[in-house]
């Protein structure tokens, strides 16, 4: 009888304390989702190539993402941007110009590399899309030009500075390689890899 109580106590006792080790990873403040917004710049790097120069304007735009951590070091994000520039294309039959709005989607694993409570850098690499859309506005589009998606990889890197329990500052860092968009013109098909710089700043909202 008292061997079966025993038996039963320390089995009661296992539920316990596997029960608590399970509310406890499942409460680990590593585990959770935040929601980013963030101001940006957009740099393209001037190309040349198959006869054509071009040249994409300096611009401004906004990104918003959702990231959740799988543990401390390991997370997954996605992101929408969006910016507008024009996009100066130089060819031996005059210069075009094509203002387009760029819609950016893309999706990323993030590794968190050693910092301190308040003070955590990272590093990210993904792919995704960015999908260049004419205006059509006058004297900034050339007949024709129809919108255009071209796959991106996208690597970064940057930190997160905790302001409150759920609030940080983010400082950021991305860098888009992708194809050079033409616009569905075959006369704007310079065949060049174009680079986009992004760095962003803004605020992370972690739940």
């Amino acid at each position: 009888m008292i061997i079966r109580r025993v038996t039963v106590l320390s089995v009661l006792s296992a539920l316990l304390l596997l029960s608590s080790a399970a509310f406890a990873q499942e409460e680990s403040p590593w585990k959770h989702g935040e929601v980013s917004v963030l101001g940006t710049g957009f740099f393209t790097k001037n190309s040349q190539g198959n006869g054509i120069s071009q040249h994409s304007t300096d611009t401004g735009g906004v990104i918003a993402g959702y990231r959740y951590h799988f543990d401390r070091w390991l997370a997954a994000e996605a992101n929408y941007g969006y910016a507008r520039n024009t996009q100066q294309n130089f060819t031996s039959g005059g210069p075009f110009n094509i203002q387009a709005n760029v819609h950016q989607a893309t999706a990323a694993l993030v590794v968190t590399v050693p910092g301190s409570y308040r003070f955590n850098p990272y590093v990210l690499a993904g792919a995704g899309a960015l999908v260049f859309d004419p205006t059509g506005n006058a004297g900034q589009s050339v007949a024709g030009a129809l919108q255009q998606a071209k796959a991106a990889f996208v690597y970064g890197g940057g930190v997160d500075f905790s302001l409150v329990r759920h609030v940080a500052l983010r400082a950021e860092y991305r860098g888009y390689v992708y194809n050079r968009p033409d616009f569905q013109l075959a006369g704007l098909d310079s065949r060049v890899t174009a680079h986009t710089a992004q760095p962003s700043a803004g605020l992370v909202f972690r739940f």
